[in-house]
């Protein structure tokens, strides 16, 4: 039996009723019984400023200490302006200070982007990833995950309704926590 893995999700949308935040409880709802799913909210994690990281503030340093308490992380994401909302760009930098100090560091990732259009956030994806790379969060390759048309996905409750959906982000997930295995193996 594979060992429990903490995953925290960050939900790059902050609308009430978002379709990003539903697929990610749908990655939640049928991935492996060892993932544990943590969302951490970035909606309070004010603007970064170096200015303030001599006394940081408490929501800084309590976002901070969420993310290194998580063994990986999971970014679902919204396209704005062919990249990820601010919030979350805002919270990555946050939780990247003070240099050679990020929280994000060596922990493995996953990226999950969601449009209701037929591009399906592809250009935050990849954005997001560029990220991730100076981050140094190795980030699954495959399967890549694009989200199309989810305004056209679940019913009124927020529950998916598409089987074919379902099933390709249980195997998202499945392939996730074979990856957080691979990346957290002991090494030598």
């Amino acid at each position: 039996m594979p060992k429990t893995r903490n995953v925290g999700v960050f939900v790059g949308s902050l609308r009430k009723e978002s379709f990003t935040r539903k697929v990610a409880n749908a990655v939640a709802s049928v991935a492996p019984s060892n993932l544990n799913f943590e969302f951490i909210d970035i909606a309070p994690v004010s603007h970064y400023n170096q200015d303030l990281e001599s006394t940081p503030p408490a929501d800084w340093t309590a976002f901070r200490q969420k993310v290194s308490a998580v063994d990986a992380v999971l970014f679902a994401t919204p396209e704005y302006n062919r990249s990820v909302p601010g919030v979350l760009k805002n919270a990555i930098d946050v939780a990247s200070r003070p240099y050679g100090k990020s929280a994000w560091n060596g922990k493995p990732g996953a990226v999950i982007s969601v449009s209701p259009g037929a591009i399906s956030a592809f250009g935050a994806n990849h954005h997001l990833r560029q990220m991730l790379v100076f981050l140094n969060i190795p980030a699954m390759q495959q399967p890549e995950a694009y989200i199309g048309g989810a305004d056209k996905l679940f019913d009124a409750n927020g529950a998916l309704t598409n089987e074919s959906t379902r099933e390709f982000l249980g195997k998202f997930a499945e392939a996730f926590a074979e990856w957080i295995e691979v990346i957290l193996a002991p090494k030598g």
